[in-house]
């Protein structure tokens, strides 16, 4: 049964509120029966600062024609729009206000059911938030990926080869000429990146959790299948409303679970760990880091994908995509779960086959890519609340490695020292960027993929143990150590790390240990001096007050539900009282 969620403006008198909002909206044709149709939000975020969301105009327009042909009303309206390449300082720094944006504007206008259009990698996991907390009919459509780049019979994947040819610039093996010519081909389409970075990850996320319809997250935005997508969810959000199907009946705890599993599955970015842990903290789940190892442990890698494996998202789509994963997967997943279709996952999957022909994107479980560990989660004494690495991205042979520290104190100290022939560095070192945390950076960017020092490069180093707290393109790779918690910046253990210092790791054993004797740690405590990152005004100040650490998926604790506020914010504060004691 459709609840009327159709909220009026309030002058004190109900009546005329109704009165008022008929008046106003007949400028567009509306009648008075037209209002006692379901009405459709349209949730858009193109725009043209976000490359990655400057072809939305059509599907909006597939949205609206599904959603009269279903019955309903469609009307579209404009939200904070993220763009991964062109935000400063980070993405990541606004993915609250965006869900916050997403949540009231969905709440305050009379809205029976939103369809929610996202794509780059902060706006799926904000419009989820938003949807979470609003609670209201809801379904998500992302843009697509881009089509495949090519350059001298390679084809490239932004922003893998983004990273890739601009550490062979580094190098001197690639000339400035060839890596303008690289440049015009990484990008070729509209559409997010095409690798299983963390924009296609939310994708694969979305459907997942059934927030999405079957097949949406592997089409490409030069797919007129995106259009027929978008057609069929203006029709299905209208039957969500008639029979009062919200996000919180369809992204239960079994939800996560699968959401989870299809991470390690396809080979998902790192970053879909905090957005997930979020989005579930939204509706009073809680999402520790030690489930996401314990699924992850036994969860088979079986989709190829860049940048743990050979292929991207084109390929995937014809395989077939996160429904023919989640098909091969079945019997790992809660398939009596509901999803937006109405339908249970077990009918959604019932028809659903791998075709053989694409058997080298989609392996069979009999034959996976890898039996597991597609993100591991890791704990020591420089990460007691945990920190993150993605195997399959990452060297083998440094799978367990002993190395000398060299400390990088903030992005900008790497910056300059990095490239600087006389740095202190061998191969075997460990590489330690503090300071960009949550708070520190503030806003955690992706600069974990910290880049191999020239001098290094030159040598042919490629490969080296990084470690930081703040974030890395799911486009990224490398033995990269991310998402250490508590951040430096609050006065967590990660601060105590000095140049020379021996760090272990031990993926296998889940371990990252600093190997300093605990005698030394406490007068190294007693000195430290937390570094003077407070905003003082605005919506950094904002976020540097309210920002939980990365293992509570770094939104603000005053957005959590009341069941899970108390201890978010008991954590916060503890954190935050610590650096205060210590002269922050």
């Amino acid at each position: 049964m459709a609840k009327d969620r159709k909220q009026t403006a309030s002058y004190g008198d109900e009546g005329f509120s109704v009165f008022l909002r008929q008046a106003f909206a007949r400028h567009m044709g509306h009648t008075k029966k037209d209002w006692e149709k379901p009405t459709i939000g349209i949730c858009n975020t193109q725009s043209e600062v976000n490359r990655c969301h400057t072809h939305f105009g059509p599907i909006i327009e597939a949205v609206k024609r599904g959603v009269l042909m279903g019955g309903g009303i469609p009307l579209e309206f404009p939200t904070i729009s993220l763009g991964e390449s062109f935000t400063s300082p980070t993405t990541m720094m606004f993915r609250n206000l965006a869900a916050m944006d997403t949540e009231e504007m969905i709440s305050a206008q009379p809205l029976d059911g939103v369809i929610l259009i996202g794509g780059c990698d902060k706006m799926t996991p904000a419009q989820l938030m938003g949807a979470a907390s609003a609670d209201i009919p809801s379904i998500m459509i992302t843009g697509g990926g881009m089509d495949n780049g090519e350059y001298e019979g390679k084809t490239l994947g932004a922003c893998s080869d983004c990273r890739y040819f601009w550490q062979e610039y580094r190098s001197g093996s690639v000339s400035e000429e060839e890596l303008d010519d690289i440049n015009q081909a990484l990008a070729p389409s509209a559409g997010h990146c095409m690798v299983m970075g963390s924009a296609s990850t939310m994708a694969v996320v979305s459907e997942a959790l059934g927030m999405m319809l079957p097949g949406g997250a592997a089409t490409l935005a030069t797919d007129n299948r995106k259009l027929a997508e978008a057609q069929e969810a203006g029709k299905q959000i209208v039957k969500l409303v008639e029979e009062d199907i919200v996000p919180s009946d369809i992204m239960t705890e079994k939800a996560f679970d699968n959401a989870i599993r299809m991470i390690m599955a396809v080979g998902g970015s790192t970053n879909a760990v905090i957005h997930l842990t979020a989005i579930a903290g939204r509706l009073g789940i809680k999402l520790p880091l030690s489930r996401f190892d314990t699924l992850g442990k036994d969860t088979p890698f079986i989709a190829n994908l860049r940048p743990a494996g050979e292929y991207q998202m084109k390929e995937f789509s014809h395989a077939g995509g996160a429904r023919a994963v989640m098909k091969e997967l079945e019997t790992y997943l809660h398939t009596d779960v509901l999803t937006v279709t109405g339908r249970t996952l077990k009918e959604n999957l019932a028809d659903i086959t791998v075709s053989p022909n694409y058997r080298h994107v989609i392996s069979p479980l009999s034959d996976p890519l890898h039996e597991g560990d597609g993100i591991a989660v890791l704990t020591g004494n420089i990460a007691p609340n945990g920190a993150l690495i993605k195997p399959k991205a990452a060297s083998a042979s440094l799978f367990k490695h002993e190395g000398r520290a060299v400390v990088f104190e903030s992005t900008a100290d790497m910056e300059q020292k990095v490239n600087d022939p006389d740095l202190d560095v061998e191969a075997e070192d460990i590489l330690v960027l503090k300071n960009t945390g949550p708070r520190g950076a503030p806003g955690m960017p992706e600069a974990g993929m910290l880049p191999i020092p020239k001098k290094l490069l030159e040598q042919g180093v490629r490969d080296m143990v990084r470690i930081s707290d703040c974030r890395m393109s799911g486009t990224a790779f490398g033995t990269i150590v991310l998402h250490v918690s508590p951040e430096s910046a609050v006065g967590g253990p990660f601060a105590l790390v000095e140049n020379g210092d021996t760090i272990r790791l031990d993926v296998e054993a889940r371990e990252l240990e600093l190997l300093v004797d605990e005698a030394e740690l406490s007068r190294r405590r007693e000195q430290f001096v937390p570094p003077q990152v407070g905003a003082e005004r605005g919506y950094k100040k904002l976020f540097q007050e309210h920002v939980l650490q990365a293992d509570q998926g770094c939104d603000f604790d005053f957005l959590m539900p009341p069941a899970l506020r108390s201890t978010a914010e008991t954590e916060n504060g503890r954190v935050i009282q610590e650096e205060k004691t210590r002269g922050g």
